[in-house]
């Protein structure tokens, strides 16, 4: 049986172009080029307290839209 993220972290979803890239690792290039946030931030790779937020929906004409809703997860710091 399938638990929430088995598929969302496993990079499945990635497509061939830079558009369709499924994971931040990815997007980032190996964390050679940072991602601009809306609030003038920048990341190549998760931060503590950085909060995830997962949401995806699939939709085709003449069929119904289906959804799983969201996945939320916040980084924490690591145990010392």
């Amino acid at each position: 049986n399938l638990c929430p993220g088995d598929l969302i972290g496993s990079g499945t979803q990635s497509g061939p172009g830079p558009g369709e890239y499924g994971a931040l690792i990815e997007i980032t290039e190996g964390g050679k080029r940072p991602v601009a946030l809306e609030n003038g931030e920048s990341r190549t790779f998760l931060a503590d307290g950085d909060t995830v937020i997962f949401r995806g929906r699939a939709q085709r004409a003449g069929f119904r839209g289906i959804g799983f809703g969201e996945c939320v997860g916040t980084v924490l710091p690591a145990r010392s």
